[in-house]
């Protein structure tokens, strides 16, 4: 009779109890409350020892700590993840579970960066509004900022040197769109089975991945060291300095982040997993992958283009 129970009579995999979604919510938790403490600090510097080690202005502990907890739970839940795949537990009704998870969350993906696209055309196209704003408190010095004496408005706002596009943008651009044609051949290699090409084509996607986040760290550290949106003639400009580094900054971010989920999956190859019948992972970081060179291709040709 335990054994008849023991059997599952259906499609469906019911995960075993996992600490990983309690330890990555607290670990998530921890890595927040440790950024706000580093940026701005939770209590005075004289409120103890312990106290101001960790929860006073420019403290990293609490943040570091926080990210390692996130870091080990990513580890941790995805090796297990990996490992019910290998059980053979991820039956076709599962895997089409895993394709919808997948699917959502790009789609709420998309509505991330929505906001930020949203919030750079409010100022971009709406930017003459700004030169009427009602003179009172700090909106006389940012009414100042977006209106030439004449009254006309002004994009981008005065002091803020804006990058050529045609140069680093340019080239970023170039090698995102390399990388999804050779992370496509990747794909369809080990569809037909061809691992040596599979192999091949994520090696190269993976070095064109670093070398986007090499040259985008490079760009922001020239705009940073030579002032180009933050300087005394841009102080009440500073929206478009920081608008620019969210959106472009984010988007690097999920470069970085499908960089290592294409390492994953390379790693994956490398010691034998996958197959042309059952590679979800290696479709994911492709979907996931694409997602990010079409939000570049909407950066590049309204950021930096369009409205630069």
């Amino acid at each position: 009779m335990a054994d008849a129970h023991a059997v599952p009579h259906h499609d469906y995999h019911l995960v075993n109890p996992s600490p990983w979604p309690l330890v990555s919510s607290i670990a998530t938790v921890i890595m927040f409350i440790g950024a706000v403490v580093w940026m701005k600090g939770l209590v005075p510097a004289d409120s103890g020892p312990l106290a101001s080690a960790l929860l006073s202005d420019g403290k990293q502990a609490l943040f570091f700590a926080g990210l390692a907890g996130v870091l080990v739970s990513m580890v941790g839940w995805w090796a297990d993840v990996i490992k019910e795949s290998r059980q053979g537990d991820h039956t076709p009704v599962v895997s089409i579970g895993l394709r919808y998870g997948m699917i959502l969350f790009i789609a709420s993906e998309v509505m991330f960066f929505a906001a930020f696209f949203w919030m750079f055309f409010e100022m971009a196209v709406f930017n003459e509004a700004r030169g009427h704003v009602p003179e009172i408190g700090n909106w006389a010095g940012t009414a100042a900022a977006w209106a030439n004496p004449d009254g006309t408005s002004i994009w981008p706002p005065k002091g803020v040197e804006a990058l050529d596009a045609w140069q680093l943008p340019l080239l970023n651009t170039i090698i995102l769109l390399l990388s999804g044609t050779t992370v496509t051949w990747a794909h369809h290699a080990l569809q037909v089975g061809d691992r040596k090409a599979t192999k091949i084509g994520l090696g190269i996607t993976i070095a064109l991945g670093v070398l986007f986040t090499a040259i985008q760290a490079y760009e922001y550290n020239h705009i940073i060291h030579e002032n180009l949106f933050f300087n005394e003639e841009a102080a009440n400009s500073g929206l478009y300095g920081s608008i620019f580094f969210m959106a472009t900054g984010f988007h690097g971010f999920h470069v970085l982040i499908g960089t290592i989920f294409l390492t994953v999956c390379l790693l994956r190859i490398l010691a034998g997993q996958m197959t042309p019948e059952k590679h979800f992972g290696f479709e994911a970081a492709a979907w996931y992958w694409h997602f990010v060179d079409v939000v570049w291709l909407f950066l590049f040709a309204f950021v930096y283009v369009t409205f630069g």
